[in-house]
């Protein structure tokens, strides 16, 4: 390499806005550019010609060493995935350690031994952003399966677990329980009291039901007006009435002020009808939430505020 265009290429990795590292193939610095300087700290002067592991000894045995071995004596570069190695050296801006992204590249210099360039890039911006991005889309998803009103599962939500756990039982011959409830008087109710203290109402009784879950498989979803829909993997109809006993119970506890319903109590109440998918006998989804609506009904005609329980088939 001519003499003569070495300041110039000294000059060129002092000026770039990344971090310029070249090694002799003894592991020696000799260039720690301007970058490099601002960020760790650390002048040519304190570096220069110093063992690379001495002035990063946290680098020692890891994925940047390899790196350098390859560069250095086999001639093969490397690029350090950023998610497995995200700020390997000790750089910081505003005492915040830079994330970065590191590639190592051998270097053939005229008449000597091979040196290597390690170039360090602060990626810190785009990690940020990243990381913003998966926030966002997680409170997407979380929006695009929650009610907007009561904030339980929504509709689709229902919709993608019930597929999930009718598959499961039916794959591991366990029973399946699907509970339908609803507000009994719903539609008086916002009549006489104003649409805004009936949402208060699928509010206070969509969150008091779900707490009674207890189990991460267990769903409790919107199913549509005033009406809503717990999914119970693993249960039999024993178990899913004793539930459901407990669910009619708990929305008579909450003491809600119903003047126009025809319960003695004067208060909110609801109905619920279960339907069970046996683990020998495995149904369809669509009979399973026929068969629900179905002891809905019957719970409704019989005087609502009922339990009623129908076989799917």
């Amino acid at each position: 390499m001519n003499c003569s265009r070495l300041p110039l290429l000294e000059s060129v990795f002092c000026a770039v806005n990344v971090g310029a590292i070249v090694l002799d193939h003894q592991r020696r610095i000799a260039l720690w550019n301007a970058w490099m300087i601002k960020h760790s700290g650390l002048a040519h002067e304190q570096v220069a010609g110093r063992d690379f592991f001495a002035v990063c000894p946290e680098l020692r045995g890891g994925r940047v060493d390899a790196a350098i071995q390859y560069a250095l004596y086999n001639n093969f570069p490397s690029l350090l995935s950023q998610t497995l190695n995200k700020a390997p050296f000790p750089l910081y801006a505003r005492d915040e350690r830079i994330q970065q992204a590191v590639e190592v590249t051998p270097v053939e210099v005229d008449g000597a031994p091979r040196h290597c360039l390690i170039q360090v890039t602060d990626v810190s911006i785009a990690v940020t952003r990243e990381k913003l991005l998966r926030e966002q889309a997680m409170v997407l998803r979380s929006q695009t399966f929650a009610d907007g009103l009561t904030g339980i599962a929504n509709r689709r939500h229902f919709d993608v677990a019930m597929e999930k756990e009718h598959r499961r039982a039916k794959r591991g011959g366990t029973p399946l329980s699907l509970l339908m409830i609803d507000i009994d008087h719903f539609k008086a109710y916002n009549d006489h009291y104003g649409h805004q203290k009936g949402d208060q109402c699928l509010i206070q009784v969509a969150a008091a039901l779900a707490d009674m879950l207890k189990r991460p498989c267990d769903l409790m979803a919107r199913y549509g007006g005033e009406e809503f829909a717990m999914i119970l993997p693993d249960t039999d109809v024993d178990q899913a009435l004793l539930m459901a006993e407990s669910i009619r119970a708990r929305a008579q506890e909450l003491a809600i002020p119903h003047e126009r319903t025809t319960d003695a109590s004067q208060q909110i109440t609801v109905s619920i009808g279960i339907a069970t998918q046996k683990s020998d006998a495995p149904v369809e989804v669509e009979a399973l939430i026929g068969a629900a609506d179905r002891a809905l009904y019957q719970a409704k005609r019989n005087g609502r505020n009922l339990v009623a329980a129908v076989q799917p088939g």
